[in-house]
């Protein structure tokens, strides 16, 4: 059963919140998928002065680059080598000598994207396709067969459909770093505006978490000089891989027959891992596969297996499928072996400021009985999204919840909704015109970190609101 929700039929407005890459994508997508419809408004509320960065694609600190080279990266599945033209076109390239290897694949700085997606979507902003509110908004309720948006401005918004496409909420502080929250040296997010600036460069750092955060921070640090010793910890000590030397094809069948547990899953990726080398290729085709087929993965395992995939197999499967770029991962080999960066499996005991300078923190260390103490500086947090604490991340957000709208997905990744990315109220029903955009319905559709699944997912829910409306104006024909 779902809740149906007729939108208005003549002059159809469609928000989307948030203008990351995410919302910027969908509202790309959207002016395609509804351009045989008349009197059709898109609006995107962003506060931002940019569409189409967001958090990932704005960071100036040149050390973060893509993470996959920029053939790779697209706003436009149809068009592969789109950024690659715009690479060539603006001419970034030219004050970034490192961003090009040998072997001629292009790593460019992160926020040479998000001024690609920003490029692209200007035109649509200028024509008035694309209206940019550039508020926050604060609070969503239903208004009639509608919705109505409060913003900070203090003006209120109507709208027939809403996508939330936000982003991700910050990492939360771990519970044994709280006693040291606001200490100057404790960085809870690095994403937060100068976030590193009180770090000096003979600090003595603990990295708490070893994704790409942790591999963005270490480089962060190096650009500005850092050259005393970096602890990076991790329950398991995993740390994000590279590329292959080179290119390979995907490797593996995981959807015939389909998959119906984590163990099964776990079982046949180890097959195809063995089944792969004796031919030469490496664990990457393989992973390469698992995540194209990753949507199809998903959706055969049932909830409870799609829970032990995210508590057991998630942290295995970021650090080899989130990988990061050659300049980095060059710099962190070097790194660990000089032993400036040490990498270490464990977890935190406690942790305390002895006011002369210096935080101590206790470790249990994986395989040890004893605690061990080291003494720093400086810790910086890159633990990952709080996803548990999505639905209190923003006030719209907890409204939402409040009013029974919006619920957290089963799996801990984000915000429930169906197969057609509506939003699953408190009684278990779509409802038909608040819609999920971007990362935050990884919990229903799989595989949805990476940009190509998070523009194809842009495109799907783009197709989704078009038919919607559709099928309105049809109806109002009728």
């Amino acid at each position: 059963m779902r809740i149906e929700m007729p939108v208005n039929r003549k002059n159809a407005i469609v928000a989307i919140i948030g203008g990351g890459f995410s919302g910027a994508a969908l509202a790309v997508h959207l002016h395609r998928a509804a351009a045989r419809l008349e009197g059709v408004r898109i609006v995107v509320f962003e506060p931002r002065e940019m569409l189409g960065a967001g958090l990932a694609y704005s960071t100036p600190e040149p050390a973060n680059r893509i993470n996959v080279p920029a053939g790779r990266m697209t706003l436009y599945p149809d068009d592969p080598d789109s950024f690659v033209r715009y690479i060539e076109k603006t001419n970034v390239l030219a004050e970034d000598a490192a961003a090009l290897l040998p072997d001629g694949q292009v790593y460019p700085q992160r926020r040479v994207f998000g001024a690609y997606v920003a490029a692209e979507i200007a035109p649509l902003l200028e024509a008035g396709i694309v209206e940019h509110e550039r508020s926050r908004v604060e609070h969503v309720a239903r208004h009639g067969e509608g919705w109505e948006l409060l913003t900070a401005d203090g003006n209120s918004h109507v709208a027939d459909i809403v996508v939330v496409a936000t982003s991700h909420p910050p990492p939360a502080i771990p519970q044994v770093l709280r006693p040291l929250a606001g200490h100057p040296k404790l960085v809870a997010d690095l994403n937060a505006d100068a976030a590193l600036d009180n770090i000096t460069a003979d600090d003595r750092v603990l990295i708490v978490g070893n994704g790409l955060t942790a591999a963005d921070a270490f480089a962060a640090l190096k650009r500005r000089g850092h050259h005393a010793p970096v602890v990076s910890l991790s329950r398991r000590g995993l740390r994000s891989r590279g590329h292959p030397a080179a290119p390979q094809e995907p490797y593996g069948d995981f959807t015939d027959p389909p998959l119906g547990s984590a163990s099964e899953l776990l079982r046949r990726i180890r097959e195809a891992l063995r089944a792969a080398q004796a031919t030469g290729v490496t664990w990457h085709g393989v992973l390469d596969a698992v995540r194209l087929q990753g949507r199809d993965i998903w959706h055969n395992l049932p909830l409870n297996e799609r829970r032990r995939v995210v508590r057991w197999l998630r942290p295995f499967w970021d650090a080899h499928r989130f990988r990061i770029a050659p300049q980095v991962e060059a710099l962190l080999d070097e790194a660990v072996v000089s032993g400036e960066l040490r990498i270490v499996a464990g977890s935190l005991v406690s942790a305390q400021d002895d006011r002369n300078g210096s935080l101590l923190v206790d470790l249990m260390l994986r395989g040890q009985k004893d605690i061990a103490r080291i003494d720093v500086e400086a810790i910086i947090v890159t633990t990952g999204p709080a996803h548990g604490g999505i639905l209190k991340s923003q006030a719209f957000l907890s409204g939402l919840e409040q009013a029974g709208f919006l619920t957290l997905c089963p799996t801990g990744l984000g915000i429930r909704c169906d197969e057609r990315s509506r939003a699953i109220d408190r009684q278990g029903q779509a409802v038909e015109t608040l819609l999920i955009g971007g990362p935050l319905a990884r919990g229903t559709f799989g595989e949805l970190m990476g940009l190509p699944q998070v523009t194809e997912h842009a495109v799907y829910v783009a197709a989704e609101i078009a038919n919607s409306l559709a099928s309105a104006a049809t109806e109002s024909r009728r």
